[in-house]
């Protein structure tokens, strides 16, 4: 049998190569070449079709196993994010920019999983025991039985996760991770692939749940994205801006609970707190009734939040109009805006547009395209909508109105929220009395007319 040709690639970006060279055409980093071992080759020389292996064990479909036990922290928003609580044998990526209080949630969250009698170590890989001491002490977390330890080196953490067989570890960061089997940089590619696949696998073999810190790069992606995402059960990003003290807490993946699911904290002097009713508090600082503003009632994950659209119309000074958009997608506001011009006659040229969602909430729910028309009409117009009015729909191009889902739950955190009229579209089922005025409308040009007078 032909030997196969040998293979390369670069461990600081991956890259393929035919040949070893000492610089990486596709990165140019030195030194960063080496051969692969090949996956097919097996005992003896004999190819893995020609080696035998172990029997697999097989199943079918209708066979049930109990669901997982899980530990809950006692912080509900992290535990609704969870879904529920912390899997044993779990791996959790969680990732935010830097300095928006990913070590202050997770040093808080290892706190409440000893308290509850969950063994738990806390890793730091970027501080000094003393430095994370010292935000335990501000905490008032100092009497947490939570053990320390400040290290980068891969093996050495391993052999003391062997050693103390903890039940939940905190790895705070991964890039800062190095494993002395791969020739590369911390924080590089394949630094951070090493890493996060042995501490994943010894979770899965030991039973223990690992949680992982990664950084947020300025395109918005885990470092090292790609490469990690895929070997964890639950990707979770901390967002939140840093002028406002709200923080959320979004799952993108889990395996073990719903994705798209939100945990609201607020940012406070002596920590991160919970906040149980998110709504009340993006509309907390919501004051009268004035052009531009309008309260969306929107779904995050199962849980129904409203916030507030504010839009800003104004005429522009300059030959191309600006369209500066914050906690939406610029790209739904463009449609929006030619919607309005083509189907309903009302055109934006020559005025520079700002929409903001308050309360630093990122929105990126269809449903949203209704109130964000409405914003931009009432701030074109300088008409403010009817008090205590809530809003929602989807635009579809032709400028019908399309129905959204959990209209019931959306018009119930309203009616609770003091809110007594509803506008949305028509469709979509409500089979009880929610206690508001519903106003149904399937046209955008319709909804111009009875909400503005125009159209």
């Amino acid at each position: 049998m032909a030997k196969s040709a040998p293979s390369f690639h670069c461990t600081a970006c991956g890259a393929a190569h035919s040949k070893w060279s000492g610089r990486c055409d596709a990165c140019g980093e030195w030194n960063a070449i080496v051969e692969d071992t090949p996956l097919s080759s097996g005992p003896a020389g004999q190819t893995l079709g020609q080696a035998k292996g172990h029997r697999i064990a097989l199943t079918d479909l209708a066979a049930q196993e109990a669901p997982p036990p899980r530990a809950a922290s006692g912080l509900g928003e992290l535990d609704r994010v969870l879904g529920g609580g912390l899997v044993p044998a779990s791996a959790i990526l969680v990732g935010g920019d830097p300095g928006i209080g990913k070590s202050t949630l997770l040093l808080q969250a290892a706190a409440r999983f000893a308290a509850q009698g969950l063994k738990t170590l806390y890793v730091s890989g970027e501080e000094a025991t003393a430095q994370v001491q010292l935000r335990a002490r501000r905490l008032g977390l100092t009497g947490a039985p939570v053990q320390l330890a400040a290290e980068t080196n891969l093996r050495d953490i391993l052999t003391t996760l062997d050693a103390e067989k903890p039940q939940l570890a905190i790895i705070d960061s991964i890039q800062t991770m190095w494993s002395d089997t791969v020739g590369s940089a911390p924080g590089s590619v394949s630094q951070v692939r090493a890493a996060a696949h042995e501490l994943t696998a010894f979770a899965k073999r030991r039973g223990m749940a690992v949680i992982l810190v990664g950084h947020v790069t300025k395109e918005g992606q885990i470092a090292g994205p790609r490469v990690v995402e895929h070997m964890v059960d639950t990707v979770l990003y901390f967002e939140g801006e840093r002028g406002h003290q709200f923080r959320i807490l979004r799952a993108v993946k889990n395996r073990f609970g719903p994705a798209d699911e939100i945990g609201v904290f607020e940012m406070t002097g002596g920590g991160l707190s919970e906040v149980a009713n998110p709504s009340a508090l993006f509309l907390s600082e919501r004051g009268q009734s004035a052009p531009g503003s309008v309260v969306f009632a929107g779904i995050e994950g199962t849980r129904p939040v409203l916030c507030e659209f504010q839009a800003l119309v104004a005429p522009t000074p300059h030959s191309q109009p600006r369209r500066t958009v914050v906690g939406w997608d610029g790209g739904r506001l463009a449609m929006i805006l030619a919607v309005l011009e083509a189907r309903c006659g009302i055109p934006f040229t020559g005025l520079d547009v700002y929409l903001n969602v308050a309360g630093g909430m990122k929105i990126s729910e269809p449903a949203a395209d209704l109130a964000v028309a409405a914003a931009l009409l009432s701030a074109r117009e300088d008409a403010a909508l009817p008090p205590e009015t809530v809003v929602f729909g989807e635009i579809s191009l032709s400028g019908a109105l399309r129905p959204v889902s959990q209209m019931e739950n959306r018009l119930k955190e309203a009616q609770k929220l003091g809110f007594t009229t509803a506008i949305a579209p028509t469709g979509g089922k409500v089979t009880s009395d929610v206690g508001m005025t519903l106003t149904r409308t399937g046209d955008l040009t319709a909804f111009v007319g009875e909400i503005f007078g125009a159209g």
